[in-house]
C-alpha cells in the first residue's frame, strides 16, 4: 500500500492505522469516530500487536480521530480494495473447496450519504461470492450508468477459470459476455429484459407451455410467502439460437409472492446461460439465480448493521475506504460461520483483543514490550 502522507510529522505507520480500522470494523465500528473510540479502548498490548510504536517516554497512544480521518481520505482506494480482495480470496473455501463451481455475483451500490450539493453520491461496483459473501473486487464508478464500462476492469484481475458469473440485466452486454467466456474462460447467467428486445422476444417465444417444470422451491419469512419454479430449454444454433453470445440454455423463472395483507404478485424472468445441460442441473441453476441476491444481502448488512447509507463521510476516498473495511469485516465473519453479523460484532465490541485473531494478528511482544 503506498503511503499518501509526507514523511515529516508522520508518527503512525500506514499499516498500523489501517489495521486499527480493520479491527474496529470487525468489532462493528460504523464511523471514523467509532474507529477512534475502539482504538482508545484498546490496551497497550493490542496497540502493540497492530503496530502502534512506543513513544521514547514509554507511552503508547492510539491514533486520534483526526489522524484516522486524514489517512482514510487520502489512501489509494484502488490499492486498498485490491489488498482486501486478495486477502478475502485467500479465505474463499466455499464452492471451490468443496469441488463445486465457484459462483460470483456482480452488482453496484450507491453510498447515499456521500453526496454533496455540487456532486452526486459515490457508486461502487463489486464482485461477491455467493456462498460466503466474500468481496473479491470493488471499484468506484462515476455514476450508475457507467457500471457496464467497469465490468471488465473489475473482473480482469480475478481467476475466473470455470467460474459462473451472475449479473442483472444492466450488465447483459454482449461484448462483456463474449470477453467473459472467451478471455476469462468463465460461464455466465444473464438476465434478459426488454432492454435486449430481440433476445427477449426470442426467449418469450420459446415453447414454454410444452416444457415441464424442472425445479421448484418455496420459502416463508419476513411477512411473505414466496414460491419459484424453473424451466430450461436447450438453444439449438442450427435452428437460429438466441441473439446472445455463447448462450446454450434458456431459463424461465416464475415467481409468486404473497405479502401479508396484500394481493399475490407474479413475475416471469427470462435468462440465458453459457452452461450446457450436461454441465449443470436445474437445481444448481435455480440456486445460482436465487443466490445472486446474496450481494443484495451483503449491501443490506452494510446499510443496517454498519449504517452505511446514514454515513455522511464525503472527503477524498474515505467513503470508499470505509465500504472496503465493511466488506472485510463481513467477509471475515461470514467465513468464520457467523450467521448474524450484528450479534457477532456486539459480542466483540467491548473487548478489542477479540478482533485480533480474526485478522490473524498475534499478541506476541518482545521482552522490552516494543
Amino acid at each position: 500500500m503506498p503511503d499518501p502522507r509526507a514523511r515529516r510529522g508522520r508518527w503512525y505507520s500506514l499499516t498500523a492505522v489501517l489495521l486499527v480500522c480493520a479491527c474496529a470494523a470487525v468489532s462493528g465500528a460504523r464511523s471514523v469516530d467509532e474507529i477512534a473510540e475502539w482504538a482508545a479502548r484498546a490496551s497497550g498490548t493490542v496497540l502493540t500487536a497492530v503496530g502502534i510504536r512506543r513513544h521514547p517516554l514509554k507511552w503508547r497512544r492510539a491514533p486520534s480521530r483526526t489522524t484516522i480521518g486524514r489517512v482514510l481520505a487520502a489512501v489509494d482506494g484502488d490499492a486498498l480494495d485490491r489488498v482486501i480482495g486478495t486477502y478475502l480470496a485467500g479465505r474463499n473455501t466455499g464452492e471451490a473447496g468443496s469441488g463445486q463451481r465457484q459462483v460470483i455475483a456482480v452488482d453496484g451500490k450507491s453510498l447515499r450519504g456521500s453526496a454533496r450539493l455540487s456532486t452526486g453520491h459515490r457508486h461502487l461496483l463489486s464482485a461477491v461470492t455467493h456462498h460466503q459473501a466474500l468481496t473479491l473486487a470493488q471499484a468506484e464508478v462515476g455514476a450508475k450508468t457507467n457500471e457496464t464500462a467497469h465490468f471488465r476492469p473489475l473482473l480482469e484481475p480475478l481467476d475466473l477459470d470455470g467460474a459462473l458469473v451472475t449479473f442483472d440485466a444492466l450488465h447483459s452486454v454482449k461484448a462483456n459476455v463474449t470477453w467473459l467466456v472467451e478471455t476469462k474462460s468463465a460461464h455466465y447467467i444473464a438476465v434478459i429484459k426488454r432492454n435486449q428486445p430481440t433476445a427477449y422476444r426470442q426467449l418469450a417465444a420459446l415453447p414454454w407451455p410444452d416444457v415441464a417444470v424442472q425445479h421448484t422451491a418455496s420459502s416463508t419469512g419476513h411477512g411473505r410467502r414466496e414460491s419459484r419454479s424453473l424451466k430450461t430449454c436447450g438453444i439449438a444454433d442450427e435452428l437460429g439460437g438466441i441473439a446472445f453470445p455463447h448462450a446454450r440454455l434458456a431459463l424461465r423463472v416464475h415467481r409468486r409472492r404473497k405479502q401479508t395483507g396484500r394481493r399475490e404478485t407474479r413475475e416471469t424472468v427470462y435468462a440465458v446461460t453459457s452452461l450446457d445441460a450436461h454441465q449443470t442441473t436445474p437445481a444448481n441453476l435455480a440456486t445460482a439465480v436465487r443466490g445472486h441476491w446474496s450481494i443484495e444481502a451483503l449491501h443490506h448488512v452494510r446499510d443496517v448493521t454498519f449504517a452505511e447509507d446514514a454515513s455522511t463521510l464525503r472527503t477524498g476516498t474515505a467513503p470508499r475506504a470505509m465500504a472496503a473495511f465493511r466488506n472485510l469485516a463481513i467477509g471475515l465473519l461470514k467465513s468464520r460461520g457467523a450467521d448474524n453479523i450484528a450479534k457477532t460484532t456486539r459480542a466483540i465490541r467491548d473487548q478489542p483483543e477479540r478482533a485480533l485473531p480474526l485478522l490473524g494478528i498475534t499478541n506476541k511482544t518482545d521482552a522490552l514490550g516494543t
